[in-house]
């Protein structure tokens, strides 16, 4: 028969080392009641989970933040670039200068060499790349692009194969030629040729509906007499822009003396004095010019005037104080204590046919 085992009391020390393991054991779980462990460790792991998503979630926010704000920017045109010269077409648009003066190139170049580029050029892109490979239209900044190439060409550094651009929204055409237009004015003020030549061309080019409409859009702040003398000089440049060799060494002066020849149909006979005569300086070739007007003056006034007939000579004076013209518009004379007045009436009245009438009426009052 198997010997029993006699069981003994642990002894006060065994206790107390057996309840300190247990301590150790157990510490950190909850209370009895108050959940298991593995309920503990799921409760720690999904804080975790939530607190990690949402640091990701507001780092995704910002960075569509940034992105949002980066088109934005970009669409607005207000981000600038560096683009290789030969991914951008210079002679995307007419030009409204007619040349470059060297002596200031050489100086634009030597200013770039040894500072930089200090103000970036503006480019629009292309609805389709160009022959060339030519993604980008030149807006403003033509003459630094030109300079810029020059010295790449010169050099051969590699600094000099990019340029600092802007890239504006791709506008329409109107927007393009007086953002061109407002660069150079504020630049280096344009000729009146320059400025006559830029209506005509942009007009042509489908950016505006006519040339008037262009002249308004083109010089919108500008006053209406100073917009009369633009269609003044655009009227040059229509009839006789092949024909003048320097043309923008015409004066404001000038120009409109033979705005109001041109008016007064001597378009025929400038073209062929033109034609006769390669003049070696502006002065020469005015004085070509201003033979015809001086035959153009001292001509008989039963011509034409402006390509329209005049109507026959029963349309004189009513009363000796009203005159009804051809074209729609009353003169009416009147006498006061001082002189006379003109009443001019009409809807095809504007400033710049009044411009005219106050020259013709100046260089008849002139005349010995």
């Amino acid at each position: 028969m198997a010997k029993r085992k006699k069981l003994e009391a642990p002894s006060a020390e065994e206790i107390s080392r057996f309840e300190d393991e247990f301590r150790r054991e157990t510490s950190g779980r909850p209370p009895l009641g108050q959940g298991a462990p593995i309920a503990q460790v799921a409760g720690d792991a999904a804080q975790n989970i939530q607190t990690a998503s949402a640091e990701i979630r507001a780092g995704q926010a910002r960075l569509a933040a940034d992105s949002n704000a980066l088109k934005e920017a970009r669409a607005a045109g207000l981000l600038m670039t560096e683009l290789p010269l030969e991914e951008i077409e210079p002679d995307a648009m007419v030009r409204d200068r007619i040349d470059l003066a060297e002596d200031e190139m050489i100086e634009l170049r030597q200013s770039i060499a040894a500072s930089g580029l200090r103000l970036p050029i503006e480019v629009f892109e292309l609805a389709e790349p160009a022959p060339g490979g030519a993604r980008y239209g030149l807006i403003s900044g033509y003459r630094r692009f030109i300079a810029v190439r020059a010295l790449q060409e010169l050099t051969g550094q590699a600094k000099y194969d990019r340029i600092r651009a802007i890239i504006r929204p791709r506008s329409e055409a109107d927007g393009a030629f007086i953002s061109m237009v407002e660069e150079n004015e504020v630049r280096s003020q344009l000729t009146p040729f320059e400025r006559g030549r830029i209506a005509v061309i942009s007009a042509q080019q489908g950016a505006f509906l006519n040339v008037e409409e262009a002249v308004d859009r083109l010089y919108a702040t500008a006053s209406k007499s100073k917009r009369s003398k633009v269609r003044s000089f655009a009227m040059i440049f229509e009839e006789l822009g092949d024909m003048l060799t320097f043309p923008e060494a015409l004066s404001e002066k000038r120009g409109l003396r033979l705005a109001t020849a041109l008016r007064n149909g001597a378009d025929a006979a400038l073209r062929e004095a033109l034609a006769r005569r390669i003049p070696e300086n502006s002065e020469q070739e005015w004085a070509t010019v201003e033979s015809v007007i001086a035959q153009v003056d001292e001509a008989p006034k039963g011509g034409t005037r402006g390509g329209r007939p005049r109507r026959p000579q029963s349309s004189a004076w009513q009363g000796a104080d009203i005159l009804e013209t051809g074209s729609g518009i009353t003169i009416r004379r009147m006498r006061d204590a001082t002189g006379y007045v003109l009443r001019f009436e009409g809807g095809k009245l504007d400033e710049e046919l009044m411009d005219s009438l106050m020259m013709e009426i100046t260089a008849l009052l002139d005349k010995p």
